[in-house]
This record gives C-alpha cells, sequence and structure tokens, in this order.
C-alpha cells in the first residue's frame, strides 16, 4: 500500500516497531494527526483468545467527544414515563414496532423492558444488521429505564474483540486535551483487562495500537499498568 507525503512525514516522527508508554502514544498520534479535519483517536488492543473465549461489556468514558444520541425505549406504562422523563427521544411499544417495519430508523440506540422483547423481537432481522437490537450483554435490555437512558446520554459504548481477537474503539478527537484521550484510554484498558477470561492461559494481551484516522499507527508497551493518573 502506498501512502502519501503527509502520512510519511508523520510516519517519520517515531520508530515504527518502538513500544513507547501510553502517555507518549497519546502524544505522538496528535503530533502525527494531518488531516483538515478533527481525527479521530483510534485504539486496537489484540488479545489472545482462544475458541469459546470472548471479550465484551460496556463503559462510558470520561471525556465524551460525539454528539448526543438519540435513544429509543420499548417500554409500557411506569417504564414508558420513566424513559420520557430521563430524556429519551421516542418511546412506545407496539406503534414503535410498526413504524419499524414500515422503514422508519431515525434513531442510535435502542433500549427495551425485558417484558417487549417478545415483540421486539420480531424486529430482529431489521434491528440486528444495524447493530440496533437490544442485548443484555449490553445492558439495552433492562428494567432499569432511568439508569440505562442516562448511561447512554452520557455517551456510554460498546467494546467487543472481534474474530480475530481485537477490540477496536475510538476514545477520543484529536483536538482534544491529551491527559483527557489518556483517561479514556487507561479506562478502556482497564475495563479490557478486568474481562480476562479466568481460564485462558498465557498472555492476555499481545499489542496495542494508538493512531488517528490517518494517521500512522504507534505501538504501546502493553506490559504497562494502567490503574489510572501516576
Amino acid at each position: 500500500m502506498s501512502h502519501g507525503k503527509k502520512y510519511l512525514a508523520s510516519a517519520a516522527k517515531r520508530t515504527h516497531s518502538e513500544q513507547v508508554s501510553l502517555e507518549q502514544a497519546v502524544t505522538l498520534v496528535k503530533s502525527m494527526a494531518f488531516a483538515k479535519f478533527d481525527e479521530t483517536v483510534e485504539v486496537a488492543i489484540r488479545l489472545n483468545l482462544k475458541g469459546k473465549h470472548t471479550v465484551r461489556d460496556t463503559l462510558v468514558l470520561p471525556h465524551g467527544f460525539r454528539a448526543e444520541k438519540k435513544i429509543l425505549v420499548f417500554a409500557k406504562g411506569e417504564k414508558a414515563e420513566e424513559a420520557r422523563v430521563n430524556g429519551a427521544a421516542f418511546v412506545g411499544d407496539q406503534d414503535l414496532i410498526d413504524k419499524i417495519q414500515g422503514g422508519w430508523l431515525d434513531f442510535d440506540v435502542a433500549v427495551a423492558t425485558p417484558d417487549m422483547m417478545k415483540d421486539v423481537g420480531k424486529l430482529g432481522q431489521v434491528l440486528g444488521r444495524r447493530g440496533l437490537m437490544p442485548n443484555p450483554k449490553t445492558k439495552t435490555v433492562t428494567f432499569d429505564v432511568k439508569g440505562a437512558v442516562e448511561e447512554l446520554k452520557k455517551g456510554r459504548v460498546e467494546f467487543k474483540a472481534d474474530k480475530s481477537g481485537v477490540v477496536h474503539m475510538a476514545i477520543g478527537k484529536v483536538s482534544m486535551d491529551a491527559e483527557k484521550i489518556l483517561e479514556n484510554a487507561r479506562l478502556l484498558l482497564q475495563e479490557v483487562l478486568r474481562k480476562r477470561p479466568a481460564d485462558l492461559k498465557g498472555e492476555y494481551v499481545q499489542s496495542i495500537a494508538l493512531s488517528s484516522t490517518m494517521g500512522p499507527g504507534v505501538l504501546v508497551n502493553a506490559k504497562e499498568k494502567f490503574e489510572g493518573d501516576k
């Protein structure tokens, strides 16, 4: 793959095989961003996962950087009112199901109370392929509607290892203060480490890399401790 002059000039600022601290990586990624738009800072964590092992959870980053999501809640009665009071953009039951079956999808995330899932399940083909299906694993099937909506409005996001064992997630914008990006990165790494399968043998984290949307990657020392602020 060939790269442009700006990319090559940025890549020349660091040694490709050198592993640096997470703090140094954030500084380098910010300095190497060259696009005219505000690039997203991303982290890729390659895990040693075998067979049945998987890593998946949600977290709320301490420093949000995305526009507030439009939240839809499938609920009835008191739980529907709870969703409305706490700021859900769309609340309903069969009326919303019918609307979605008609092709409407103007929302970013869906939450459902457990008693609604029998009916919401009919939307599996539509919502599933768009990643919008409520799921207990992502805490979007719950009777705690207030908590779910509040966390989603704060920017709760899901992280999940793909089939090759890589957790890939955006953690900020290059325009953000380095310390804020660093705190977001540390929390993600702490949570990924916390989700290590109990029966997994050998090294868990194989590699960690940070990059911006257009910039080159920077390898992070995977043996670094990520317990928070130093």
